[in-house]
């Protein structure tokens, strides 16, 4: 390295490029992505409803040659396509069990030059009025920004908003989270809570 600050996290390569350009056209998706200059972060990805999220999620990643670790629940981490999930960025959590997430994280963060964490702050495909706190738990105690992303089946494309720091107050930072979405971004806009 060159002692220059090190940019979003880059991964992939071009024939992963193709395959996430190849899937967001033959679904006629595009980005909405000027990317910023973020090492650090913890990207937000909603509304998600539906399984179509993770895979048009992914081809974004893929298409704009990003390395995204992710959390999923431990069920997705077994049987034939366990590699394929590691090799995506994937990180297999047991949402049942008590733990050190949020810590283990935020150790992970002041460790890597470049982390960039991404979570579906609802926390399940399925209507969940209160969303899950882990994101801006993770954001705050690492003293890292957060980057919604946005995944707008209605106008199908996926997009960033602004980049914001947490405050300390679990409300006021996911007012302004919500803040960035709307109900008819949904693939099932019946089970988007906002």
């Amino acid at each position: 390295m060159d002692g220059a600050e090190p940019g979003f996290p880059r991964g992939g390569n071009a024939v992963s490029r193709f395959i996430g350009r190849a899937v967001l056209r033959a679904f006629g998706w595009r980005l909405e992505v000027q990317l910023p200059s973020l090492p650090k972060a913890v990207v937000t990805a909603a509304p998600h409803t539906s399984n179509w999220d993770f895979v048009f999620g992914m081809a974004a990643i893929l298409a704009l040659g990003l390395r995204v670790r992710w959390f999923g629940k431990h069920t997705l981490f077994s049987g034939p396509l366990a590699p394929l999930m590691r090799a995506l960025g994937g990180i297999p959590i047991d949402r049942s069990a008590a733990g050190g997430v949020v810590a283990q994280t935020t150790a992970a963060f002041q460790e890597h030059p470049q982390l960039v964490l991404g979570l579906a702050p609802e926390g399940t495909r399925h209507y969940n009025p209160r969303w899950k706190s882990g994101w801006q738990q993770i954001a705050h105690a690492a003293g890292v920004p957060v980057l919604p992303a946005y995944i707008d089946h209605g106008r199908r494309c996926i997009g960033l908003a602004p980049a914001f720091r947490t405050s300390g107050n679990y409300e006021a930072d996911l007012a302004q989270l919500k803040s960035g979405y709307r109900r008819e971004m949904a693939k099932n806009p019946e089970l988007f809570a906002l």
